[in-house]
């Protein structure tokens, strides 16, 4: 005898060695002994062969009609015996009988199991909608397929051009153009990535980096909504001549300067911060336009701006004309340079020049300034500003020391970036130029004042404190906070960001949290727009330090991404590098780390590098070491660090990844300043400072 059974959802045959109770022992005709229990059975047969069986089962289960059977079986339940005796007419062969069982298990849509062997027609709407499905399906996976030999072909099919960014970034995998390009890519043995670039889907790889940040951070877009722009206030003219010192790229020009000689030997010099907190409120409109960018985010080549351009327009300094200003004036004993007296004030400030660095560096130098030599604007009051900038630096030193920290080492390199038509240069400058000193000096003192200020106010802030942990690491981090507290790498009690309100949403809120001091004294805490222990001011830092983190990650892609352009541009082989670390070298024209496992020598070691190949895509570098160089003492300070600095240098690349445009204090503050940190970041993040194309 032999059986006709069902396993594990499939058909199959065998004959019957032998029987014990409800249990059979069967050979399959692969020669396989298995055992079979009776209710599992659907058939019972001697003829045919087992083999043969299923033979002419399949065969006739091809030739049969579905859509016949479907219509013979009515609407009732029934036996495979049953249907068999309306479909052909006489009571079904054992060969017959399968084979309808192998057609209707086949054909789930037109038939439901009811049971071992038992089944029901499907009603005819319930029919007549998976047909549709199955319809609709077939006609998806014909478009699929077109669409894969498109894109094997080089070409990228029309109905992908509108969803290129979300089939890369945010994929719906339900989609046939998803299932498409990843077919495709499976046959093709590459990346979406890579594909939709060689089809021309995006147009370099700079989009893509710049496409998969745009879809991260702004889903929406990167325009602004339409506003209304707040009256300019009214305010006492400041009796001064201001002047910015930028770089020629900076358009949000949040700091000038002026300087007043006195008299017996006295000389006012003044700090102007534009002063958007004027004109914008906590929770309006334009506030949270801010609030949700958090930062103007730079690049090579462009940038993002926190604010809209027709509001940066009415609050930066632009020369020319007086705008709305914080200004803070230290009146100096200029015998010593120490302060006698301090004073904020809200006013409107002339500015008659916006310095570029540009045009002034090659001219103010240490050595021109000891020798009064040169020409250029403003020099008198740069050389002013210049003997009280190294006075308050050596300030600072000391209070540093006094915290156990190393003095800062001012022999390191900046790189600054200018992309103009899709053509990159890359720039070395020396850390610590005297414009850049000025600056920076002037920056932290006014950031340290206003901080004391809000503090003796009792009003919060938002401030950047360093070297309160336990440990070289956790002194080293610097966190954020809404109280004041020393930052010992600047050598600072207390340190609020407060000098670019234009371009950062910490310095706005400081700059409002200010103003209250100043109008209203003893009484801010009870009208500064943020109380003391405010929920919302700590949603603002960690909101903050999300977003500054994401930009600067995406400054520092797109750093390294125009690092390989430069390589390209230049048909760059050979280069010269500087060994940070075992493993880890940095070119030495541009800021271009390369990890290269197994290169072991001294900290500070010079190599002569081949570049082999890099990849714009993963932004990958391959190279060999050709010569192993003498190790340079300039270098040495700049790369003796401790083993924990790394861990300070996110932070460091989000402090200089603030100010891509230009070299003022607001963004050297603690880059310039903090040579652990900076150090770290040098030796982890691939660049300092980046700046745009004209505008």
């Amino acid at each position: 005898m032999n059986l006709f059974f069902e396993e594990s959802g499939d058909f199959k045959v065998g004959a019957v060695l032998s029987q014990q109770g409800e249990a059979y022992q069967v050979e399959t005709p692969s020669g396989k002994r298995t055992k079979v229990r009776a209710r599992d059975v659907l058939l019972q047969f001697e003829h045919p062969a087992p083999s043969e069986l299923m033979t002419l089962a399949h065969k006739l289960a091809d030739e049969v009609d579905i859509s016949f059977l479907w219509e013979v079986a009515g609407e009732e339940e029934f036996g495979v015996a049953e249907l068999g005796n309306e479909y052909f007419g006489h009571a079904p062969k054992a060969e017959e009988a399968a084979g309808l069982l192998l057609k209707i298990a086949a054909s789930p849509i037109y038939f439901h199991k009811k049971g071992k062997g038992r089944y029901k027609a499907a009603p005819a709407a319930t029919l007549q909608a998976a047909l549709a499905g199955l319809e609709k399906k077939k006609q998806q996976a014909m478009v699929q397929a077109a669409q894969v030999e498109e894109l094997k072909a080089g070409r990228l099919p029309e109905a992908m051009q509108p969803v290129v960014r979300q089939l890369l970034f945010k994929p719906d995998k339900n989609t046939i153009e998803y299932k498409a390009l990843e077919a495709a890519c499976s046959e093709l043995q590459t990346t979406a990535a890579r594909l939709l670039l060689s089809v021309g889907a995006l147009g370099s790889a700079k989009e893509l980096h710049f496409s998969r940040f745009l879809i991260e951070q702004f889903p929406r877009g990167t325009g602004f909504p339409k506003i209304t722009l707040p009256a300019m206030p009214s305010l006492p003219v400041a009796d001064v001549h201001a002047f910015s010192i930028d770089d020629v790229t900076t358009t949000e020009i949040d700091d000038a300067f002026s300087v007043q000689l006195l008299e017996e030997g006295k000389i006012r010099i003044g700090i102007h911060i534009a002063a958007p907190a004027l004109g914008i409120t906590r929770d309006d409109a334009i506030d949270a336009i801010a609030r949700e960018r958090m930062s103007t985010v730079y690049m090579p080549g462009d940038k993002i701006t926190m604010l809209p351009d027709e509001l940066v327009q009415q609050f930066t300094l632009a020369e020319g004309d007086a705008r709305p200003a914080v200004s803070l004036y230290a009146t100096l004993d200029m015998s010593d340079w120490s302060v006698l007296s301090m004073e904020t004030l809200a006013e409107c400030v002339p500015i008659v020049a916006n310095l570029r660095h540009n045009d002034l560096d090659e001219l103010v130098t240490e050595e021109t300034l000891a020798a009064g030599t040169g020409d250029y604007p403003h020099k008198a009051d740069i050389v002013q500003l210049w003997q009280w900038a190294q006075v308050l630096e050596r300030a600072r030193m000391s209070k540093r020391e006094s915290f156990g920290l190393r003095p800062e080492q001012n022999n390191r390199v900046d790189f600054n970036f200018y992309v103009e038509d899709d053509v990159v240069t890359v720039t070395r400058r020396k850390r610590g130029a005297p414009l850049d000193k000025i600056v920076a000096e002037l920056m932290i003192f006014a950031n340290s004042s206003w901080g004391k200020l809000m503090h003796e106010h009792g009003v919060p802030g938002i401030y950047r404190t360093q070297g309160a942990g336990q440990g070289w690491a956790a002194r080293m981090q610097v966190r954020m906070l809404t109280h004041a507290a020393p930052h010992q790498g600047l050598g600072v009690d207390q340190y609020a960001w407060s000098t670019s309100p234009l371009r950062r949403y910490t310095d706005l809120v400081n700059q409002w949290q200010i103003l209250a001091c100043v109008k209203n004294g003893v009484t801010a805490p009870l009208v500064a727009p943020f109380k003391p222990k405010d929920a919302d001011l700590f949603a603002i830092v960690s909101a903050f330090d999300s977003a500054y983190s994401a930009y600067a990650d995406f400054q520092n892609t797109m750093e390294r991404y125009w690092c390989l352009r430069w390589l390209e541009q230049g048909a760059v082989r050979q280069v010269d590098a500087v060994l940070l670390k075992d493993e880890v070298l940095r070119l030495t024209d541009i800021p271009l780390v390369i990890p290269m496992p197994g290169v072991r020598h001294a900290r500070g070691t010079q190599l002569k590098l081949e570049i082999l190949s890099w990849d714009e895509i993963d932004l990958s570098v391959q190279a060999r070491v050709l010569e192993v160089m003498t190790a340079a003492t300039e270098l040495t300070d700049e790369l003796e660090l401790e083993e924990a600095d790394a861990t300070a240098e996110a932070e460091q690349a989000a402090e200089q990844a603030l100010d891509a445009q230009s070299q003022e204090a607001a963004e050297s503050e603690e880059s310039a300043q903090d040579p652990a940190l900076l150090a770290a970041s040098e030796a982890l993040a691939p660049s300092v400072n980046t700046a745009a194309a004209p505008e």
